[in-house]
């Protein structure tokens, strides 16, 4: 069973946590589910043994950013899928702060 380490909104107290977490992917998936339930959240996914997040996520309602690391120093955003018109404007959480992105990726 693969493992992986997180940290995350907390369900509870609706702030993130910066405490790392270790589970199967299915831990992550029961909180990435409950976070859901709630309407909004922000996850960083790393290997066990990784120094930096391989993947973050900020969701609000429908509405989903995804970051995917290469490396400490590389990141790409993750293209959408045009549901969210170019100059459509939505605020996702990134830990404790409200990210603003548009519809528009270059």
């Amino acid at each position: 069973m693969s493992s992986v380490e997180w940290a995350a909104t907390s369900p509870r107290s609706a702030g993130f946590s910066t405490v790392g977490r270790c589970s199967d992917v299915q831990g992550l998936s029961n909180l990435h589910k409950e976070l859901r339930t709630r309407g909004q959240g922000y996850i960083e996914v790393r290997p066990p043994t990784g120094e930096f997040p391989l993947l973050t996520m900020g969701f609000r309602g429908n509405h989903a950013v995804i970051h995917l690391f290469q490396d400490a120093e590389t990141g790409s955003l993750l293209v959408g899928d045009g549901s969210v018109a170019a100059h459509a404007v939505i605020d996702v959480p990134i830990m404790d702060e409200e990210a603003v992105f548009t519809g528009y990726f270059p």
